[in-house]
């Protein structure tokens, strides 16, 4: 069990998220465009049929973990696992139906110190600080999220219908994460209830800010593939291995 050193303090890991709770909305984005933008971590995006790509943004407060209570906003990408074969037929599809495929964090801005510093020294998460102006409460879901004054984005995600739930519904998948040169593969396990889903469901306002072209880049606002609202869930973070 290894140890880490964040801003004088020991985090042990693995680390442990007791209770957070999150909105997201998932696109059909162009796969050309999707890929020039994460080129820069040698993984490949998902290329599915249309010649489209999963692009996932995601709202998360983070209330009680081992590094403390936060607001996180995540921009992602569904990968290729980086010891999947290319040539494979199909290999794609099948990842995406059988949970094998990786998720790419792109964007990361949090709103506070100590996770910013364990997530880029411990797991090459990109985080950097932003300011949060988010509600996850039942009903309408709301975030805004801006830096330096511009905005960057306002999501809203209207209220799904519950997802049955199955027992042992924990759920494991390998993050990519790319910072300083160095792309990084962290065993991430989640464990959901409470759990809120729909087709659509999401209204999209970009601001004037980089981060805000990118997303224009995969030619967003547009209509969300699916949306879902999460009110508790737990989570692990195992060490990252450099990929």
């Amino acid at each position: 069990m290894s140890t880490h050193t964040v801003l004088g303090q020991e985090v042990q890991m693995p680390v442990r998220i007791r209770f957070a709770r999150a909105f997201m909305a998932s696109y059909l984005v162009p796969a050309v465009a999707a890929q020039r933008l994460i080129d820069y971590s040698g993984l490949h995006v998902l290329r599915l049929p249309g010649g489209r790509a999963m692009c996932s943004l995601v709202f998360v407060d983070y209330v009680d973990g081992d590094l403390g209570p936060y607001n996180e906003f995540g921009v992602s990408f569904m990968v290729r696992h980086h010891t999947a074969d290319p040539a494979a037929r199909f290999g794609d599809l099948r990842a995406l139906a059988t949970n094998q495929a990786g998720v790419l964090i792109h964007r990361l801005p949090v709103d506070g110190d100590f996770t910013l510093a364990a997530g880029r020294g411990i797991w090459g998460f990109p985080k950097e600080l932003a300011d949060f102006s988010v509600r996850h409460e039942a009903g309408v879901r709301h975030g805004e999220l801006r830096q330096d004054g511009k905005l960057i984005i306002d999501l809203t995600v209207r209220q799904g219908i519950p997802t049955p739930q199955r027992r042992n519904t924990a759920s494991s998948f390998d993050a990519y994460s790319h910072i300083d040169g160095v792309t990084r593969c962290t065993p991430w396990r989640m464990e959901p209830s409470g759990m809120r889903a729909r087709p659509g469901g999401a209204t999209l306002v970009l601001g004037d800010h980089p981060i805000a072209d990118e997303l224009r880049s995969l030619r967003l606002p547009r209509r969300a593939v699916m949306t879902s609202a999460i009110s508790h869930l737990a989570m692990t973070f195992e060490d990252a291995a450099t990929v």
